[in-house]
């Protein structure tokens, strides 16, 4: 008979953390509602430090926690951020009510067991943790290997140590905090680009029946925003720690280390829902965006997707700007400062002014770090829209850049939504629409809120000659973000649509929408123009043709042929032709 084989452990090596609350009990004594609830609001705190070096909570013991880390700079970096932050909420609490923590950190082999860790090297951090100072940090001498020289802290040597049930004795190290020590951690100027709390929605009202559907809202809006590419969410466990509370942004965003506070509130009259919701600015306290979704009472479960999504949108393009205002005042801007004054720029019209702008921004982006995969993302959109807006008399060089650009992105980042949209864009406009749709598909499984990439379906099937499916499409992405930065294109590229299909007096409806919507789009003024020249309407063709040679002076019938060359669809190309005798009829310069 075979023998069976042991089952074998699982094990690795890894950083662990046990820290817990000196004199808890104590302070249990003294006031029990009070430290429990204090205790609550310490660790929404710590998770949030945690989160930001990457760190694992294992479990929770009364008043302590054991963490896991995959680097031991990581986990002592952490300890000392959690202490700065201790040493600052205890500021101006009596002496005899501080909340001091106790916490020791050991590099050591562990044994797994689902989600928990036990082993030698986990007892060796647990009993370092007992022997560590209220308010200070007690590390092993495998520990302090790894981190001597790389952390800005003093080390004390404590010397060899018999801890409790520990056959061997350890040598162990007390990290003496300084003022440099202390400025180094404080989170105070270091809040990550993009990081937020996204607060719960107050109920307006307190129906409890609505108490879900408001609690939906802010879970799914944190979910959501946690897809923007670069965005740092402290995670729902935290955020609602402070639900109910009145709330100091400025202390929160320090608390947590966010740059921006997103609260609201949701309020139900009768068989109507509103919703209000603002950015603030956690720095200033200045409130930097609010909205208002107010619409009838449906079924509550699609209109929050709805809900979710239309913010989700809007946010993605403030939060963009806010960043981008923020790099402008930098001195010595980085990598990501670059990237969000680049996408600013994108979002502020398709003319050739601001797209050479957002280039230089990308490129510079990119000389400090070649594989940043945001830069590299927005090179490959700048190059689709130079070429797609025909801003430029070589758009097959745009494509192929693109095409190329957007290629390496996925390599370095294969689930990035962008990426994805932008190599579509390229594949769309060099007679591969098929191949987009499916790209674009594939952007909508990583971000269900991307409205550009419905409305990239909706042209990408115009090119396939299915111009009449085109205005559901944009639609679609009109419901998910009304008020996007892009949605001015997208009205445009159901005029196109109306233009295939012979229906010019809509196609002018739609083009003067996009117009109204930004009049930074200045093909959108030569295509104008051409459909009024059809329709006999003179004085605006011509109007529209000036408008769009004082944003765009080298625009001309020649290119905008040879850069439309984007299908062998039969109608597709009778509209192209079309446009070409309107643009002429109204004064277009013929190249």
């Amino acid at each position: 008979m075979e023998q069976e084989q042991p089952v074998r452990v699982g094990r690795r090596l890894s950083a662990i953390v046990a820290a817990d609350v000196a004199g808890y009990s104590r302070l249990m004594g003294l006031d029990e509602v009070g430290t429990a609830r204090t205790l609550r609001e310490h660790r929404a705190v710590i998770d949030a430090i945690v989160a930001r070096h990457g760190g694992r909570l294992v479990k929770t013991t009364g008043d302590g926690v054991l963490l896991e880390f995959p680097s031991v700079v990581d986990a002592v970096e952490c300890a000392v951020a959690v202490q700065a932050a201790m040493h600052q909420r205890n500021a101006d609490v009596p002496a005899d009510r501080r909340m001091l923590l106790r916490i020791g950190i050991n590099l050591g082999d562990i044994l797994i067991e689902g989600d928990d860790i036990l082993g030698d090297g986990v007892n060796v951090a647990a009993r370092l943790e007992g022997i560590a100072e209220p308010g200070g940090i007690c590390i092993s001498s495998s520990a302090y290997e790894q981190v001597r020289g790389k952390v800005p802290v003093d080390f004390v040597d404590l010397g060899e140590q018999t801890l409790k049930n520990i056959a061997r004795s350890v040598r162990a190290y007390a990290i003496g905090f300084s003022a440099k020590a202390y400025q180094a951690s404080s989170p105070a100027h270091s809040a990550p680009h993009l990081s937020m709390v996204v607060l719960p929605f107050a109920n307006i009202g307190g129906d409890p029946e609505q108490e879900y559907f408001v609690d939906g809202v802010t879970e799914s809006l944190t979910t959501d925003l946690s897809r923007i590419n670069g965005a740092f969410v402290i995670a729902r466990n935290t955020a609602f720690t402070f639900k109910g509370k009145a709330i100091d942004a400025k202390k929160l965003g320090r608390e947590l280390n966010v740059r921006y506070v997103l609260e609201g509130s949701v309020q139900r009259g009768g068989n109507r829902l509103r919703v209000n919701v603002q950015l603030i600015d956690a720095e200033t306290g200045n409130h930097l965006w609010a909205e208002r979704f107010d619409k009838p009472v449906a079924d509550l479960f699609d209109m929050q997707d709805e809900i979710v999504s239309r913010l989700a949108n809007a946010l993605n393009a403030e939060l963009i700007a806010a960043e981008a205002r923020r790099a402008e005042l930098s001195a010595n801007p980085d990598a990501t400062d670059l990237v969000f004054q680049g996408w600013a720029l994108i979002n502020r019209g398709w003319i050739p002014e601001y797209m050479a702008r957002a280039r230089s921004f990308f490129e510079r982006a990119m000389a400090l770090d070649p594989n940043n995969v945001e830069a590299l993302v927005g090179l490959a959109l700048v190059n689709d829209t130079e070429g797609a807006a025909m801003l430029t008399d070589d758009p097959a060089a745009r494509f192929a850049a693109a095409e190329a650009i957007s290629t390496k992105a996925l390599s370095l980042a294969p689930n990035h939504a962008g990426a994805h949209m932008a190599l579509g864009t390229a594949l769309m406009c060099t007679k591969r629409a098929a191949q987009a749709i499916a790209e674009f598909e594939h952007t909508l499984a990583l971000n269900r809120n991307s409205a550009l990439a419905h409305s990239l379906i909706g042209f990408a099937k115009l090119l396939l000659g299915r111009g009449a499916e085109t205005e559901a499409h944009v639609n679609e992405a009109l419901r998910l973000s009304p008020r996007d930065t892009l949605a001015h294109t997208w009205l445009v590229w159901v005029g196109s649509a109306k233009v295939a299909l012979n229906a010019d007096k809509e196609a002018v409806v739609w083009l003067r929408r996009g117009l109204e919507a930004n009049r930074n789009y200045s093909v959108a003024h030569f295509q104008l123009a051409a459909v009024l020249a059809r329709l006999s309407e003179m004085d605006g063709a011509r109007a529209a043709v000036q408008a769009g040679l004082a944003l765009d002076p080298t625009f001309t019938i020649r290119r905008y042929r040879a850069g439309n060359a984007w299908s062998d669809s039969p109608t597709y190309l009778a509209g192209r032709e079309r446009q070409c005798e309107g643009m002429r009829m109204a004064g277009v310069p013929e190249g």
